[in-house]
């Protein structure tokens, strides 16, 4: 089972999204928190598998919450997820910088939704290579000034590569095919870059690509 914690100041939809999670029969919320201090505690207590996070809430919101998460080593292994009304809004790298393993509009289908839990819960990219270029085109048009970031002069030429083809929104598979090389040396150069950056998540992989000045707008 898939142990979900779910973070929203509105009971009504807390309770919307317990009924949609539990129909899977994979997943159980383990518990419900009205702010992101709740969130954070209910974490501590209980090390779900998943933690849906709204961006807004009282007293604490999605971000800080997830920056707290984030920062405590005993928590770990709790992949959080931000949910929010807006498709891209200002939030959204604020989100992936923090770690969040991914970043979902409240109206998502009832069958993504389930899909994108039990890909968070299994440590992987979120967010589909159709929602990454949606995703980049939006982040792309107003740029932060590159900054070199930790870990980039330790990539090989071919991670690299790799790294700056993830950033365009291409799958393993696609980054196979171009490269003329096996789906498995992907992963692999992936997960080594991944490692190299202390990214937690595919979805980071893009910002550090950006930010570092790696991938820029018109390299696409």
């Amino acid at each position: 089972m898939i142990r979900v914690l779910l973070a929203d100041d509105q009971p009504l939809i807390r309770a919307g999204f317990r009924a949609l999670l539990e129909m899977a029969g994979d997943v159980t919320v383990v518990a419900e928190a009205g702010n992101g201090g709740e969130a954070v505690e209910l974490c501590r207590a209980l090390l779900p598998d998943v933690a849906l996070l709204d961006v807004r809430m009282p007293l604490l919101d999605g971000i800080q919450a997830m920056r707290r998460i984030g920062a405590d080593p005993e928590l770990d292994s709790v992949r959080v997820v931000i949910l929010t009304n807006y498709a891209l809004d200002e939030y959204l790298f604020a989100a992936l910088r923090a770690g969040a393993s991914g970043f979902l509009v409240k109206d998502i289908e009832p069958a993504d939704l389930l899909q994108s839990v039990r890909v968070a819960a299994n440590g992987e990219a979120l967010l589909s290579p159709s929602v990454t270029r949606r995703l980049i085109e939006e982040y792309v048009s107003t740029p932060p000034r590159p900054v070199p970031g930790p870990g980039l002069e330790r990539l090989t030429d071919r991670e690299r590569e790799v790294l700056s083809l993830v950033a365009t929104g291409m799958s393993n598979e696609e980054i196979a095919g171009h490269l003329s090389i096996s789906h498995a040396t992907v992963k692999t150069h992936v997960s080594r870059t991944m490692a190299k950056l202390g990214a937690r998540d595919r979805a980071q992989l893009v910002v550090h690509a950006y930010e570092s000045g790696l991938v820029t707008p018109g390299r696409r």
